[in-house]
């Protein structure tokens, strides 16, 4: 590894202190370095944390979503040796405000990504992520390349309305025709037509009263369709009323999002693939994904020379499934041999 990039891995104190609010947070696990809120504007404060060893390959890691948020467990899919940055995306997680659609779009995403960078002293990073992660991965290396090092993915999203047609309105009622009925069951019969917008509309309106219900069926249904093996197959209707059932922030986000066009229309990232020229990528690709399908990352590689696919069979869309976790570890690690050479 070059000098630079060990320099760039290696933030100063006070770059340290803007994002080490200790007291002010919930308890740091022992491997976390620094942990905190970072106001990034339009009233927006993600909460970032960075782990490994300072002065270690430089890393940024992606969630889902979008609305998900990182996890305990993303973490380790790091060598210990790495330097590693995680965050919540606007809205998500514990960044504030909870499931705030306002000022956040994918630009926004990558412009806080670039005050990251910045703050923390890093050069170049490895960019990391999957499904929604992968898309703002892609997004960010090709608005940004100079600070990117490389892109280690899985389960790619290309941000389109097309892929979401494929999953909700094709390959659901191919694989689960009875979740498929549950899913339109929870629509008026004259909004099944399109169904994907009739959602959308329905998890954005103002009332959360009226949004609950269809925000519980979004994510059930897409939790199902994400797993190889899922504990249930239909809709549990009664639930989706419930006010004790809690409220994740990813099927507001999603529909935010979604129904913009993941912010991606003037700039699709297939007809951009131009701007990775040179950048190294690993695919991670689930052989069973029924969100993100393998004819993605294949089409994805074909305008990508540089970038290498690799199968992870018997999974699905999850990342806990088969040895999907596993594959990325080792993706992240080839990596890392890759650029220090």
């Amino acid at each position: 590894m070059s000098t630079g990039i060990l320099s760039a891995a290696r933030p100063s104190r006070k770059r340290r202190a803007a994002i080490n609010r200790a007291g002010t947070d919930e308890v740091r696990d022992a491997d976390i370095l620094t942990a905190g809120h970072v106001p990034v504007g339009d009233g927006h404060e993600i909460y970032v944390e960075t782990s490994g060893k300072i002065g270690g390959t430089p890393f940024v890691f992606l969630h889902g979503g979008p609305g998900s948020g990182c996890q305990t467990a993303h973490r380790t899919l790091f060598p210990p040796d790495a330097y590693l940055v995680m965050f919540d995306q606007r809205g998500a997680g514990r960044s504030l405000p909870t499931r705030s659609r306002k000022s956040n779009t994918t630009d926004h995403l990558i412009a806080d990504m670039e005050v990251l960078r910045a703050q923390l002293g890093i050069e170049k990073w490895i960019v990391t992520g999957g499904s929604w992660g992968a898309t703002l991965a892609l997004a960010y290396a090709q608005r940004h390349p100079g600070h990117v090092l490389g892109l280690v993915m899985r389960s790619v999203f290309l941000g389109t309305r097309a892929e979401l047609d494929a999953a909700f309105c094709r390959t659901l009622p191919m694989f689960y025709p009875s979740l498929h009925v549950d899913f339109l069951s929870v629509l008026p019969e004259e909004e099944r037509a399109d169904p994907l917008g009739a959602y959308w509309a329905h998890i954005l309106n103002d009332d959360l009263v009226h949004s609950r219900r269809f925000a519980l069926a979004w994510h059930d249904t897409e939790r199902i369709l994400s797993d190889i093996a899922p504990a249930q197959t239909r809709l549990d209707l009664s639930r989706l009323n419930d006010p004790a059932t809690p409220l994740p922030a990813s099927p507001f986000m999603e529909a935010h999002y979604f129904s913009h066009d993941s912010f991606l229309k003037d700039r699709p990232i297939l007809q951009n693939m131009a701007a990775l020229a040179g950048i190294p990528g690993i695919i991670i690709q689930a052989r069973y994904d029924l969100l993100c399908p393998p004819s993605t990352s294949f089409a994805l590689a074909a305008n990508w020379p540089e970038a290498e696919i690799r199968a992870s069979p018997q999974a699905g869309h999850s990342i806990g499934d088969g040895e999907t976790m596993k594959a990325m570890r080792s993706a992240i690690t080839d990596m890392i041999g890759r650029i220090v050479q």
